[in-house]
């Protein structure tokens, strides 16, 4: 399995990730590899196996939540021929392609209760049994799953085997969120931006400073993977000399966008009247300069800062709020010298 994405970082929660994945390679033995959406939970698997004794064998991948429940089990431990409708021909299983090698389980946590009983077997005892066959076959593979989910809960709710997940937990790598990775968003960024102007044939000088403020700004839900996709996109947009000094965090931001349709159940109540409506309603405050435009400079300042205080200083949720795009707040916090506020 090829990648064109390195695992890249400096920061201290992130190296010691590391550090735990490579001791744990070593040991034949499961690995669970716990994070958020975006934090390189395959690349981690990838590591796990490649400084792993079975780094010359296979590493098979299976992305448990993209097949329908039905066709999980005949992924993972294959089907002989006529077992079901459609099963011309008898197919090994994920398990049978890593034979010597490592398989890569992919948001473990969707695998219904079935599917887990029959892992179970296979982790415990190195045996599977193809759908429709009598036999069973012996297979020699490391397991290295991973999940955004806290197993330990669906254990509680009876969702997730405890005695599963107590068998795939002999070591436990939780990778921190981007936002927890002090310093890692500008080594990532240069990484990634440099890589894309390499790709387009443009040279790379870097990013300027409004860029820099809105990549350290942002929260990073999406953490890695949002941050390539943004810091891509702002080096193939960019179109003058110099360094990128624009980025949009959000490619769906537009003046133009559709409005969101209301919920079912939601809508409020239509209500006609035939009054005429009441004067716009004006801030109240005695200091208030008199002419028009210091009181709309006034008003807006006011308006940005409680926006900001109720979102709790969360920028990206603030221009949302507001009904702003991101550079659209950031140009008003600037204007009005609250680019600082709530730090």
């Amino acid at each position: 399995m090829e990648r064109t994405t390195q695992v890249i970082g400096q920061s201290g929660a992130f190296l010691d990730a590391l550090e735990l994945a490579s001791r744990a390679a070593g040991l034949d033995r499961p690995v669970l590899v716990i994070g958020e959406r975006g934090t390189g939970k395959e690349l981690v698997a990838e590591r796990l196996h490649r400084l792993s004794a079975r780094w010359d064998q296979p590493l098979v991948v299976m992305n448990c939540a993209a097949l329908p429940e039905t066709l999980i089990e005949a992924e993972l431990f294959g089907h002989e021929a006529g077992s079901f409708t459609g099963a011309t021909k008898g197919r090994a299983g994920r398990f049978e392609e890593a034979d010597g090698g490592t398989l890569f389980l992919d948001e473990l946590g969707t695998l219904s209760m079935a599917a887990q009983d029959r892992l179970l077997r296979a982790v415990e005892y190195g045996e599977i049994t193809r759908i429709g066959a009598s036999r069973p076959l012996r297979v020699d593979v490391r397991i290295v799953a991973a999940t955004n989910e806290h197993l330990p809960d669906r254990v509680e709710r009876g969702t997730f085997r405890a005695d599963l997940l107590d068998r795939l937990s002999f070591e436990v790598v939780t990778l921190p969120p981007l936002r927890a990775r002090a310093g890692d968003v500008l080594v990532l960024a240069e990484f990634f931006g440099r890589r894309m102007a390499a790709e387009i044939g443009r040279a790379w000088e870097g990013f300027g400073p409004t860029a820099l403020d809105a990549l350290t700004d942002h929260d990073w839900p999406g953490n890695v993977r949002e941050l390539r996709n943004v810091v891509e996109r702002a080096v193939y947009r960019w179109d003058r000399e110099g360094p990128v000094d624009a980025i949009q965090v959000d490619p769906f931001a537009s003046p133009y966008r559709p409005r969101p349709l209301p919920r079912p159940g939601n809508a409020a109540p239509v209500q006609l009247t035939t009054e005429e409506p009441g004067p716009i309603p004006q801030p109240q405050d005695d200091d208030m300069p008199g002419d028009f435009k210091s009181r709309v400079n006034r008003f807006e300042h006011q308006l940005l800062s409680r926006a900001l205080s109720e979102n709790r200083f969360n920028q990206r949720a603030t221009a949302d709020a507001l009904g702003l795009s991101y550079d659209q707040l950031r140009h008003a916090l600037k204007r009005h010298e609250l680019l600082g506020a709530g730090g």
